[in-house]
């Protein structure tokens, strides 16, 4: 396929950046990045008219419009959905916000305020993208598999998640929870410390902790590094913001 196809399918959500095998793991669509690579080739800036007029970017990489048969609310106020990108029935997208090429964004979904998806990122059902959310986009190196964030989690204001990390489905991030595959997470319920790329568990609640450094000198000054910590897990019958409450009591 070329990519003018793949756009076509990435829009109506019948062509994903990612997919998930039976297994529940989550790899990269090498196909589509690569032809998202080639519309950025095959790209020319050009100054837009109209809606847009003033800005300037890739002829072939317009913001998307929506209609109210797209069942889609984009609020007004400096949003932008970037071509290639799938928003489904039912999204509220609150201004200002910016959906990146390749991402796929799931039904009854909310993304907020100063949140980014970025490019090829893969946002489930029912999750709350809350203000100041920062998830990071990849499309280099081609095999690099994107975050992504799964059906019912809850992601508190101002959350950082980069470097292809997965958060499981019902899973809580509590606010300014940063997720990298650098960084290790502790599970002080279980009293383990994931694996590198290993993901946030179902039902988990995350908040932003700390742990000390290991260098003498380090020591010497009382110094400790950021890490998240899963401090409990939700029963199939709390919600995420009561789970969230007790957490941080």
């Amino acid at each position: 396929m070329n990519w003018q196809q793949v756009f076509e399918l990435l829009e109506i959500g019948e062509l994903r950046a990612a997919t998930q095998d039976s297994d529940g793991n989550w790899q990269a669509n090498v196909e589509v990045k690569q032809a998202i690579l080639a519309a950025f080739k095959a790209g020319e800036n050009i100054a837009f008219e109209g809606p847009y007029q003033g800005f300037v970017d890739k002829h072939n990489l317009a913001p998307r419009q929506f209609t109210p048969q797209d069942k889609v609310r984009l609020v007004p106020g400096g949003s932008s959905v970037r071509r290639g990108s799938y928003v489904a029935p039912g999204v509220i997208i609150m201004p200002p916000a910016y959906i990146n090429v390749g991402a796929y964004v799931d039904q009854g979904t909310m993304v907020d305020s100063n949140a980014l998806i970025g490019s090829c990122a893969q946002i489930g059902k029912n999750v709350h993208i809350s203000a100041g959310v920062q998830i990071g986009g990849v499309l280099e190196p081609i095999g690099a598999s994107p975050v992504v964030v799964e059906d019912n989690a809850f992601i508190s204001a101002g959350c950082i998640l980069v470097e292809g990390v997965v958060v499981k489905e019902r899973a809580v991030l509590a606010p300014g929870v940063t997720l990298s595959a650098s960084v290790p997470v502790y599970d002080c319920v279980n009293e383990v410390m994931l694996a590198k790329g290993e993901p946030i568990p179902r039902n988990a609640v995350v908040i932003p902790g700390t742990r000390p450094m290991q260098s003498e000198w380090a020591k010497a000054q009382g110094l400790s590094m950021n890490c998240p910590l899963i401090v409990k897990y939700r029963d199939e019958k709390s919600d995420a913001a009561l789970a969230l409450e007790q957490a941080l009591r």
